[in-house]
């Protein structure tokens, strides 16, 4: 039997389509990914970007203040998998595992699979999952996300959320970088808008280029040139973050793209990853409509339909501009609603 609404990815987008989903009595299922090392090291762990990410601190309803005893009545049953509680606010798992726990309580049912292949040729849809299980939908969600590129340095893996972020919205207020020198590494508009935008907190930014001219379009380049917070180094590359165990880290070694002898250190606190996201969105292989970067195109205005009718894409997979949590979970709301409007018109009960 075909199941009426099945939702791919776990993250706020996937959690907030299945909260939405559930409470319209669909009985989503939600294909949340294998907790596997390799997953999370590829950057595509189950319930999202929020679960290699310390303290949240702009999603509404969380204020700063201790949730320990909040966390351990709501969350029983999967407390002991998360790292301890810091005492300030909400850490991104622990904002992961409430919104899967309210999924839960309205009645989504979970499966631990990665999902290999959509057919959307006929319909029912099909969905192939690891271990080679085949699955029957009425409807489609896909919510899995973007994952953050970077240098691939043993050292940007070893400081993740210790100073390494690939986030400046998400993390450049955090007390950790406030009024400490920082660094950017990229040379598009995203990392203009990362560097600009953390000048509101870090004593000094630095960007890291590769080459003597910026690819970002030139106001943007222009902005942050000629701001007095912002110091270039052009034709150079970063070659390890340095750091330690107590405070995270405490510099980049960058070198020289024209001498190669030449290196540098920076004493900074931060690292910021500006060099593009890569939608998880591989194992549609060409089934969508995507733009020039991977991401599901959203075909009606104001709305979550894909290409393929009765299929809608929520959160960071559609979405190259925001990425933000909030922006995820709204899509996630409105994609379920989506998907339940479009179920009804089509006499699926």
């Amino acid at each position: 039997m075909a199941e009426r609404v099945v939702i791919i990815g776990s993250g706020p987008a996937g959690c907030a389509a299945a909260i939405y989903a559930a409470r319209a009595t669909l009985e989503p299922l939600m294909i949340e990914g294998e907790w596997t090392q390799e997953n999370f090291n590829a950057g595509r762990p189950p319930l999202g970007q929020l679960m290699i990410t310390t303290e949240v601190e702009n999603y509404p309803g969380f204020p700063s203040g201790n949730l320990e005893s909040y966390l351990q009545n709501s969350i029983r049953e999967r407390k002991a998998m998360l790292p301890p509680h810091s005492g300030e606010g909400v850490s991104g798992p622990e904002l992961m595992e409430l919104m899967r726990q309210q999924a839960s309580n309205f009645g989504t049912r979970f499966m631990q699979k990665d999902v290999e292949e959509v057919d959307v040729s006929s319909h029912p849809f099909r969905l192939k999952v690891s271990g080679g299980e085949e699955i029957e939908a009425l409807s489609v969600i896909i919510a899995t996300g973007a994952r953050a590129n970077y240098l691939g340095l043993e050292s940007e893996e070893k400081f993740k959320n210790l100073g390494v972020s690939a986030c400046a919205v998400c993390d450049g207020a955090l007390p950790r970088f406030r009024d400490q020198p920082l660094v950017v590494v990229g040379g598009g508009d995203s990392a203009m808008e990362e560097a600009t935008f953390l000048t509101n907190f870090a004593s000094k930014v630095y960007i890291v280029h590769r080459r003597d001219t910026f690819r970002a379009s030139r106001i943007m380049a222009q902005r942050a040139v000629e701001h007095p917070g912002i110091e270039v180094r052009w034709n150079s590359t970063v070659e390890e973050v340095l750091g330690n165990d107590t405070d995270g880290v405490t510099g980049v070694r960058i070198r020289s793209t024209v001498d190669e002898t030449q290196r540098e250190v920076l004493d900074v606190a931060g690292y910021f990853a500006a060099i593009g996201h890569t939608p998880n969105t591989d194992f549609l292989k060409d089934k969508f409509d995507l733009n020039g970067k991977g991401y599901i195109t959203w075909t009606v205005a104001g709305r979550t339909n894909t290409s393929v009718d009765g299929v809608f894409a929520a959160g960071d997979c559609a979405d190259d501009y925001y990425r933000q949590a909030i922006t995820a979970a709204g899509t996630g709301c409105m994609a379920a609603l989506d998907a339940e409007r479009w179920l009804a018109s089509k006499g699926f009960e």
